[in-house]
């Protein structure tokens, strides 16, 4: 037996139960892995919340680093490797099982706390701005929740690239983050639209990045210039209602997307690429990865509370 969360049903973030559950066994190609530590994301709390269609009960969580204490013979690892990855499952646990071809080798020179809070934020910076809209130098990006896990690593990602980063926060606390990876301008939430059109000489920005969502969208879209791209890729504000797709028309001829981490995590090649690019940077001292927060895993419920309401900063981290 083992501590993990337990997800009986939909709801909000008390009904997590930490319990004991049966120690899982690794197949031929997957690993059993003490947790290090565990990644809390938006999308947990979405499929706790029922947002997404979910069995219930479940054990929560994608993202985890750690070390394997069992390993499948078919698996390419040993009893020892330090081992991360952003598609795992059940990863609010002492233990957990991951197969094989998702797990990622962490160099030495990265903790485990780093690595567990690289692999879904920061391969979703990797993809938003390299893949998604492939950044160029000289183009102008606005990045919603500066301070977030996602946003300080986007943020830095954008200016190695050359880009002119705008970006709002919520508190003046966020603001001195967002300012401390990079961006250019920091705004408030309220009225940014006009903000984005005066710093770009009317022009607007070439790009949204947009994981806030419903409180967001219509905003973002009237930031854009022509031809511009809102990239969706969450809603931590609430989801986008449907909406007449005429307005991307009227607007300026705009392009939408809304992707999600799992669809630029197709090959192996394309996993340890962006993997590989954001270890580098760390260890190159380019990137910086901030753990705002992290909870015992005990204090689940109060981990996705407060991230949910907007109370953290940076990657938010269970330690089993």
């Amino acid at each position: 037996m083992h501590k993990a969360i337990v997800v009986p049903q939909a709801g909000g973030p008390e009904i997590l139960r930490y319990e004991d559950v049966d120690l899982p066994e690794p197949g031929p190609s997957q690993l059993l892995v003490k947790v290090a530590a565990a990644g809390v994301n938006f999308i947990d709390t979405y499929k706790r919340a029922g947002v997404y269609p979910m069995s219930y009960p479940f054990i929560p969580g994608a993202e985890a680093a750690g070390t394997v204490v069992s390993a499948g013979r078919d698996s390419g690892f040993r009893e020892g490797d330090r081992v991360a990855t952003a598609e795992g499952g059940g990863t609010y646990s002492q233990y957990t099982v991951m197969d094989a071809d998702v797990a990622l080798p962490v160099p030495a020179g990265i903790s485990d706390e780093t690595a567990a809070a690289l692999m879904l934020q920061g391969m979703t910076a990797h993809y938003l701005c390299n893949s998604t809209f492939p950044v160029q130098e000289g183009q102008t990006a606005l990045v919603h929740a500066g301070a977030g896990g996602v946003g300080l690593l986007l943020i830095q990602l954008l200016k190695a690239k050359g880009a002119t980063v705008i970006t709002t926060v919520s508190t003046e606390e966020k603001e001195l983050l967002a300012r401390g990876a990079g961006a250019d301008h920091v705004l408030r939430y309220e009225g940014f639209t006009g903000q984005v059109r005066a710093l770009t000489g009317g022009t607007g920005v070439d790009v949204v990045y947009d994981g806030v969502g419903a409180a967001t969208f219509d905003a973002s879209l009237a930031s854009l210039r022509t031809r511009g791209m809102m990239v969706l890729f969450g809603g931590a504000s609430g989801q986008v209602p449907p909406f007449d797709i005429q307005r991307l028309n009227s607007s300026g001829s705009l392009f939408l997307t809304r992707p999600t981490l799992a669809h630029y995590l197709l090959t192996p090649e394309e996993r340890q690429w962006r993997a590989r690019e954001l270890f580098d940077a760390v260890l190159a001292g380019t990137l910086d990865v901030r753990i705002g927060a992290t909870y015992p895993l005990s204090e689940a419920s109060r981990a996705q509370a407060d991230l949910e309401g907007r109370r953290t900063t940076g990657k938010v981290l269970l330690a089993p």
